[in-house]
């Protein structure tokens, strides 16, 4: 990789006898990881899990089939090493309010959504909508239950949710200096200004993110990049501008602390986090954890309330009652024909634009619901009437959206499939026919080999 001059002009000056380990880090092949999901039921896909990855429970390096069926499912979930030790820095509850607020493509979300067990409202946010609506997609495959999904700009946003989160996570848009080795491209549009415009739009984001943060609440904020303008700099601004202090982040081998010395010498930015490729096994990273020493109490909002009419409601309660069996879906709304079940403690919506207000339950028809897959992929087994495993070739049919037949003689209904005790979506079978309901936009081939 031909890395820009200045780029290593201005690396050699900061790292000095570090530099030439950094610089050979290039050359090296970029590290693969994985997450394996606690928030589906019991299962066990064929995946090597044996290089675990410090400070992240589920985490291991590897490279998972992105056409699997334990991928598809949502039980495992591709990210790189490095990114997945974010959302550990957040650290979330269950039970609390949190925002993820750059949230695209969803590997930081689907974390927090694991560590907050699926209790609380987590919602996640991206400006940009064709990376929105990976966002939905990753969200809904991995299970996610009643996320609040928005493509807002995040100035739009804070009127929406004054003082309202206990975590926000701003993993902000940056010059990607420590993507380089695994989008080499990215070093055609890197100048030396570059990381200081980074910045500029870095101080804004934030800037609607502290409007949000509660009262003793706590922000997270990080980037892919190496650029001190974007990272220590940034921290440095925010603890002269908000009542904020740095909470310090653990640390194992291989994890370095913030540099003082490159923004303003305060000692307290040694609390910060970077990960340099040469020092650990994943691309450059920055963390830093800050709390609010704000006084005041939150702001109460008016809560979305349903407007899901009876004999829409009736409907559901008798798909539930012929097809789910222990299964509450708690508040209902209705988008156009959609029906989902959301978190009663969102804003009202009027205004925003959302991409997913909770988890899908299906498409409302004349005097039936058709299941939908994001309701698949929150349920478990013993949640559904009917089940139906599936062989491999079976879903490799399926996922590309062709019927199958079934050996044995079903009652005509909906079943749940699954492929080696893992739900990948709805079936109905009709006279021995299974009829295909995974969604069109999500389907795809698999190579037989």
């Amino acid at each position: 990789m031909e890395l820009p001059t200045q780029f290593k002009a201005k690396y050699q000056r900061l790292l000095g006898a570090q530099f030439p380990a950094f610089l050979q880090s290039f050359a090296e092949a970029p590290q693969h990881g994985f997450r394996l999901n606690p928030l589906k039921p019991p299962a066990h896909p064929a995946i090597d899990q044996s290089r675990p990855i410090s400070n992240v429970p589920n985490g291991y390096y590897g490279k998972v089939d992105g056409k699997s069926p334990a991928h598809q499912s949502g039980y495992v979930y591709s990210q790189e090493p490095s990114a997945m030790l974010v959302a550990e820095a957040v650290a979330p509850a269950p039970g609390e309010r949190v925002l993820d607020l750059c949230a695209a493509p969803g590997g930081k979300s689907t974390q927090l959504a694991a560590l907050m067990q699926n209790q609380g409202l987590l919602v996640a946010n991206e400006i940009d909508r064709g990376r929105a609506k990976v966002l939905v997609e990753n969200l809904e495959r991995f299970g996610v239950w009643n996320p609040l999904i928005l493509n807002e700009r995040p100035d739009r946003l804070s009127p929406a949710f004054p003082a309202y989160f206990d975590k926000i996570l701003v993993d902000a848009p940056c010059s990607g200096e420590g993507m380089f080795r695994k989008n080499p491209s990215a070093t055609t549009y890197w100048d030396a200004d570059y990381p200081a415009a980074c910045a500029v739009r870095q101080r804004e984001i934030l800037q609607a993110a502290v409007k949000m943060l509660k009262p003793g609440g706590q922000l997270v904020y990080s980037t892919c990049t190496f650029a001190p303008e974007e990272d220590e700099q940034i921290i440095a601004w925010l603890l002269d501008q908000y009542p904020l202090e740095l909470v310090a982040l653990d640390k194992s081998a291989g994890m370095s602390d913030g540099r003082p010395e490159w923004a303003d010498g305060n000692p307290e930015l040694q609390r910060t986090l970077r990960l340099f490729p040469q020092s650990f096994a994943g691309d450059g990273h920055f963390i830093a954890k800050l709390q609010s020493t704000a006084t005041g109490k939150p702001v109460k909002i008016r809560g979305q309330r349903s407007n899901v009419g009876g004999a829409d409601r009736k409907e559901w309660q008798q798909f539930v009652a012929q097809n789910l069996t222990d299964f509450k879906a708690g508040s209902l709304l209705q988008f156009g024909e959609q029906l989902y079940s959301f978190n009663p403690e969102i804003p009202d919506l009027q205004g925003l634009r959302v991409m997913l207000p909770g988890t899908p339950l299906g498409t409302l028809k004349k005097h039936r619901i058709e299941p939908s897959y994001g309701l698949a992929m929150v349920l478990r087994p013993e949640q559904v009437q009917r089940t139906l495993p599936i062989s491999y070739e079976q879903w490799q049919r399926y996922v590309h959206g062709d019927i199958f037949n079934t050996d044995a003689e079903l009652p005509k209904g909906w079943y749940l499939l699954l492929y080696q005790q893992m739900p990948v979506g709805f079936g109905k079978v009709v006279n021995g026919t299974v009829k295909n309901f995974f969604p069109k936009g999500l389907r795809f081939q698999v190579e037989k080999g």
